[in-house]
């Protein structure tokens, strides 16, 4: 590669400048809102990845964003921007931020409106072209102190500074959860926030070629501190996003490359499955028995995910095709599983094994991902060679929507579970579609993930019409949390993997990916114990994927029942999972509408507080719960962190209040997961008791609040639906809480036109609170003690 050393001023209009940087190079630069900037390094003029893959255009419809030209921003709307250039410089100011380019050595530096600076690219040689290639690199300076997170499912610690990390999809099975990288995705949005100045952006690389991260892993004595992302094939087309504070970055990128996807609610109930099952010689029986089980053992299961096992034939996995002697009736197992108020979801994989049934079809059709003689491309797959559908091509996209509507929807399943698309077919002349015009597949890998899933929540949306679609990928790229729940892949069983899976969860989360979560228990190594088990559905009941998914060298299937001395606790969090449906669905809406994560690290939310960025197995779950699993071995109480801000916190189980800003340590009997609630918390749950046989539809409703001990106000939303409706009414319960040292004060009002599926709430304080009550209902809503 060739370092860019100067350039001049070649164009500039109402919201941006051209710059000619040499060599046939131009950089653009264009504010699109006043803290969004995009920054693009072309070519000849123009963009190599010519289709859009990751950003819808502006106020645009989500099914037209691929055939989009990139350049046109037109869609955006007019940002006030200030332009003034000189033979040294230029700089752009909007209301939010100034951008100062230097043009010789050309530099960009970023700075709010007080000249507070927060972002600078490294002094000398920041950016650097490929010769006779199409990588590039972009260097950008550390300051001590600074903190790094993002790049979407990575392992280790929070905070990745020193850390040299691969912006790449890999079917990464028994994975080292501390350091093993990369993992299934390819998520180039780095979150950076400046040490001297606390102030907090985003770093967005919509590219989907393969590349890496540098985060002060690498050193040269002649450049100082820096960090750099550099690509192997692709554009530099970076969009920086300004927070300031760190939340609103993640959510700022969210707002960008699309809203999380709203599932329905049944996909926040309890989940089984296990390789297994579906891969048994009499495999019907077997995950029939699944629902004989969860009844005899008092099990609230609300679904049911299908192991590819279902299409496996001889070792090999043919996908739409049913297996009829292990299945001879499908229909009838997915009715059983209807019965018993469990819905299903079928694992379905892109590739088609070279002595599939229907592989010289998609052949003709020309839907396969092609070689350089423009023959499908044939790679190793699971048992097997096969060629992937290309979702870049129409031709692929209709036969695969056909094929899963009439091959597993028709059948029966409630839903597709999108599975080993991370596209590992490394061929430099392996050619996708392109939406039109043939794109190496290089550029590809992570947008044929993410289309991959659109196809299948399309075909969902088309053969049940109204009804809210649910989706599952392991792979893809930034714009996947519009289409699926995704989750950390075949991690191993061990509590490393509880500890660090942990971590990686909330790395997503700052990433943007919201739906996520973990195979319980671990996939591949040996069968959890009862301590790792019970813990570690504990730490599960905090995320939005609430899954045991197995698969034993043993054939041993991890169950709640697996061991008999742990069902107790396992049942109980479980059950705690359902009491907590109401504040968790409403989280989801609240991610979903307000980009809004539902389970983040404690910074998140109390940035202000520097304790907070330490590392700690502690998280904010919602808003108002702060949830410290027991993640190692033999623990019984857990040390927590409680941030400054709240007046104090309250143990959920006994009563007992600690003062925020200080450790505390919380007891966690094996049968417990530690909750804590900051002062003027409110938590909707369900008023049950015992009877979990409505499962995620429980109608009940009560109110946890946690009022502070001076004085003081707070409010929350309870969002209502019928959890299931892709456009339904919907009503919001707003509760408002206040209190003084002698009154508590509740009350509720509802805007909306979901009928409401309970009458009455009860409001439940602690124990130990002897204020006097108010409670102000409004008609239909009743509150009692």
């Amino acid at each position: 590669m060739k370092p860019i050393l100067r350039a001049r001023l070649a164009a500039a209009d109402a919201q941006g400048v051209v710059l000619d940087c040499g060599d046939g190079a131009a950089m653009r630069i264009v504010a699109l809102r006043d803290d969004l900037v995009r920054v693009t390094l072309l070519r000849g003029g123009t963009l190599r990845q010519t289709r859009t893959w990751s950003v819808p255009a502006h106020g645009e419809a989500d099914t037209d964003w691929a055939g989009r030209d990139r350049l046109d921003d037109s869609s955006w709307p007019a940002v006030a921007t200030d332009i003034a250039a000189s033979p040294a410089q230029v700089t752009l100011a909007t209301r939010a931020l100034s951008l100062t380019v230097t043009l010789d050595p050309l530099r960009l530096d970023w700075a709010l409106p007080d000249r507070t600076v927060f972002a600078s690219d490294r002094e000398t040689q920041p950016y650097w072209l490929g010769q006779g290639t199409h990588a590039f690199k972009h260097a950008m300076a550390r300051a001590e102190g600074d903190r790094h997170y993002g790049l979407g499912d990575k392992t280790g610690p929070l905070d990745l500074t020193g850390r040299r990390l691969r912006c790449a999809m890999r079917d990464a099975l028994g994975y080292d959860p501390e350091r093993g990288d990369p993992l299934y995705k390819a998520w180039p949005f780095l979150i950076v926030r400046d040490g001297p100045s606390g102030v907090a952006h985003g770093l967005f690389y919509d590219n989907g070629a393969e590349g890496a991260f540098d985060l002060g892993c690498e050193h040269d004595n002649y450049f100082g501190r820096y960090r750099t992302y550099e690509a192997e094939d692709g554009d530099l087309d970076l969009y920086l996003i300004l927070g300031p504070r760190l939340a609103d970055v993640t959510r700022k990128f969210v707002a960008l490359t699309g809203r999380t996807a709203l599932p329905p609610r049944w996909s926040l109930g309890f989940a089984q499955t296990a390789m297994a099952l579906a891969d048994a010689p009499d495999a019907q029986a077997r995950i029939e028995g699944v629902i004989d089980a969860a009844r005899a053992h008092d099990i609230p299961v609300s679904a049911f995910h299908f192991g590819s096992g279902y299409t496996s034939i001889g070792g090999k996995r043919y996908v739409f095709t049913w297996n009829r002697a292990k299945f001879p009736a499908p229909e009838a197992l997915i009715r059983a599983f209807h019965t018993a108020g469990m819905k299903v979801v079928a694992n379905v994989k892109p590739c088609l094994l070279d002595d599939h049934p229907r592989y010289d079809e998609v052949a003709g059709l020309g839907a396969f991902v092609a070689g350089a003689d423009g023959a499908p491309l044939r790679s190793r797959f699971w048992d097997g060679e096969g060629a992937h559908v290309d979702f870049t091509s129409p031709a692929g996209v209709a036969w695969w929507k056909e094929s899963f509507t009439r091959e597993v929807l028709d059948v029966g399943v409630d839903a597709g579970w999108n599975d080993n698309n991370e596209y590992g077919l490394f061929d430099d002349e392996a050619t996708a579609a392109g939406f039109g015009q043939p794109t190496p597949l290089a550029l590809l890998r992570p947008v044929e993930a993410l289309l991959m899933t659109r196809a299948t929540r399309e075909a969902q949306v088309a053969a049940k019409p109204g009804v809210r679609p649910f989706t599952v990928s392991r792979a893809g790229g930034p714009g996947l949390q519009r289409y699926a729940q995704s989750w950390s892949g075949d991690n191993t069983t061990s509590w490393r993997s509880l500890k660090w899976n942990f971590r990686a969860g909330l790395g997503m989360a700052l990433s943007g990916l919201y739906n996520i979560g973990h195979d319980i228990g671990g996939f591949a190594g040996p069968p959890p114990d009862p301590e790792l088990l019970i813990r570690w559905t504990q730490a599960g009941v905090l995320h939005p994927r609430f899954l045991m998914n197995s698969w034993k060298a043993d054939g041993v299937v991890t169950s709640p029942w697996l061991h008999p001395e742990a069902l107790p606790a396992i049942r109980a969090a479980l059950r705690l999972r359902l009491r907590l449906m109401p504040y968790l669905y409403s989280a989801m809406v609240s991610a979903h509408e307000a980009h809004v994560p539902v389970l983040a690290p404690t910074f998140f939310a109390f940035e202000d507080d520097p304790e907070t960025f330490a590392d700690a197995d502690a998280a904010m779950f919602g808003p108002c719960l702060l949830a410290a699993p027991a993640l190692r071995q033999g623990a019984r109480a857990v040390e927590v962190y409680l941030p400054a801000g709240p007046e104090s916190f309250r143990d959920v189980w006994t009563g007992r209040v600690y003062a925020a800003g200080r450790r505390a340590t919380i007891p966690a009997p094996l049968d417990r997961l530690p909750l804590l609630a900051p002062a003027g918390a409110i938590v909707a749950v369900t008023d049950s008791g015992d009877d979990y046989a409505r499962l995620h539809d429980e109608p009940s409703r009560a109110l946890l609040v946690f009022p502070g001990g001076g004085e003081g106000s707070s409010r929350a939303v309870l969002v209502e639906d019928d959890g299931l409706s892709l456009a339904g009414p919907s009503t919001r319960v707003a509760v408002a809480l206040g209190w003084t040292a002698k009154t508590v004060r509740v009350e509720v009002s509802a805007n909306g036109d979901y009928r409401l599926p309970c009458s009455q709430m009860r409001v439940i304080l602690p124990e130990d609170d002897r204020r006097r009550v108010e409670l102000r209902g409004v008609d239909g809503i009743g509150l009692r003690i």
